[in-house]
């Protein structure tokens, strides 16, 4: 345990910041957004100290802390992070900064937008601190309400009702919920015969590598954590809500669901799946790879036909997300390291695709393809911004993407080459639809009546500055990602290579 409870500050400051503004006058429109954009700025800087004094050599779980909180049921308040869980720590630090720069001219009902926000953020942030299950679940169904709230009051879509796109998304998260919560009490229950009372991510990993968990148990619990993790992550064909709901969302929202929310079914599945029920993922890894080819090729396809900028990057991130399963199906070190690494890269591209769309849609009321013209005529910050996004989600080399992307189809090409050869269509479809766009929403000719936009303040350049060092920064020096994720990633090899043996074991039980 460490002398200060560093993760514990950066878990309750976002919480404490929200208290805090609930109790301030509705009027003080500045304090509050300063307070928010305090709150989170110590929240990544103590991130980035974590991060920067992360021990690579010695590995596994570090700063942890341990209180023990419903003992009968083995329920601990236990905080820590490890090679896997420490980067998306880092996505979220940075998403959520810039989502507070981004809702810096949000005028209706302030004071209860930013309280909102700092408790979604807090919760996704959680959820990569907490090594207990039982908290890992409660911090998953408390970002699900302020999420909605959000969408139904602050959000706007052009193709569905706000009131639609909340409802959906919220339904779909909450019955995926469930399932993981099933799931959760098969393992729990199924540990508790052997005389285990706890939710430790660390002690039931103990309990399945000493074959305490049937493989029966394993292959149900898994299929039931799926879906759940599957909704979360927007696994075909469970990704129904997400484009309208990210279409539906404000520009924060819009940026926590696909830049951090989603992450946390691909990090969950990668904790609970290959740690916890290594041989149900084994069971269930080839029809991920299917689902996974699935979505980068139907969402690419469906992307290409979309007009709407939002619903096009948002069908795009579906796309994407399906490099993150094949990633994880492939089961072998290169690709789960190339999927945790590529979560980070996603999660900060999308975000700041994310902010420039709300951007423009602020200034203008306007997100089709056809409607925006030559934007970079005016805008040149919105162009730097589109231009790092788009080109970071071709994977063009010196960008956050491009080694990540690289890795993952270096790990699945040894397991599925069929799958691995049809996804990299993806990439080809990514091409046309964010160039067409590039385009013509930014060097087409140029349009008067976007003269009368209001110059850009220096705020407006916040969520580009902030995004844009990471995915720049990460890009050309790959190394300060990926060493921390093959720390994380490196316990995983022994496992890997016992899962070679797995059909054997499948076939005789445990």
């Amino acid at each position: 345990m460490t002398a200060v409870p560093v993760l514990s500050i950066i878990l309750w400051l976002p919480l404490a910041a929200a208290c805090i503004i609930a109790l301030l006058p509705g009027g003080l429109h500045s304090t509050i957004r300063r307070l928010s954009a305090a709150a989170m700025t110590l929240t990544l800087l103590l991130i980035l100290h974590v991060y920067a004094n992360y021990d690579l050599m010695r590995g596994g779980m570090q700063f942890t802390e341990y209180v023990p909180w419903v003992t009968d049921l083995g329920v601990a308040y236990a905080l820590g992070v490890d090679g896997i869980s420490l980067p998306m720590l880092l996505l979220s630090g940075v998403v959520g900064l810039a989502a507070v720069f981004s809702s810096w001219h949000v005028e209706k009902r302030v004071k209860e937008y930013f309280v909102l926000l700092l408790i979604v953020i807090g919760g996704v942030t959680g959820a990569f601190l907490v090594r207990d299950m039982f908290l890992f679940l409660v911090l998953c169904e408390m970002v699900v309400v302020p999420a909605y709230l959000m969408v139904l009051i602050w959000g706007s879509s052009e193709r569905v009702s706000k009131e639609h796109a909340a409802m959906k998304m919220t339904v779909f998260l909450l019955v995926g919920s469930a399932f993981m919560l099933l799931g959760v009490l098969l393992l729990y229950v199924s540990a508790y015969e052997t005389g285990m009372r706890t939710f430790d991510f660390e002690a039931l990993a103990m309990a399945a590598t000493a074959g305490y968990i049937p493989w029966e148990v394993q292959v149900t619990a898994f299929l039931l954590l799926l879906v759940g993790f599957g909704s979360h992550l927007s696994m075909f064909p469970l990704h129904i809500w997400s484009p309208d709901g990210y279409a539906g969302a404000p520009t924060a929202i819009s940026m926590i669901n696909a830049g951090v929310l989603k992450k946390i079914g691909g990090y969950a599945l990668i904790r609970i799946g290959i740690f916890i029920l290594p041989l149900g993922a084994k069971f269930w890894a080839p029809v991920i790879a299917v689902l996974a080819m699935i979505n980068v090729v139907y969402a690419s396809y469906i992307a290409l036909a979309q007009r709407d900028i939002k619903y096009m990057i948002a069908y795009s991130s579906v796309s994407h997300m399906g490099y993150v399963l094949l990633g994880f199906a492939a089961l072998n070190a290169v690709s789960v390291s190339g999927a945790v690494a590529y979560m980070v890269a996603h999660g900060i591209m999308l975000a700041l695709f994310f902010s420039q769309i709300g951007y423009i849609y602020d200034k203008t009321d306007l997100r089709s393809i056809g409607d925006l013209w030559g934007l970079a005529h005016h805008r040149p910050h919105i162009t730097v911004g589109f231009m790092l996004a788009g080109l970071c989600s071709l994977g063009l080399p010196g960008l956050i993407g491009f080694i990540p992307e690289f890795t993952i189809f270096v790990g699945v090409m040894e397991v599925y080459p069929v799958i691995a050869v049809v996804s990299v269509s993806g990439i080809v479809f990514t091409a046309f639809y964010v160039l067409r766009m590039l385009a013509r929403v930014l060097f087409g000719p140029r349009t008067e009546r976007f003269t009368a936009i209001p110059d850009t303040q220096k705020i407006d350049l916040a969520p580009l500055f902030v995004l844009g060092v990471f995915l720049v920064g990460l890009g050309v020096f790959p190394g300060l990602l990926m060493n921390v994720v093959d720390s994380g990633v490196a316990p995983l090899v022994p496992l890997f290579e016992l899962l070679n043996d797995a059909p054997t074991i499948l076939g005789g039980g445990m």
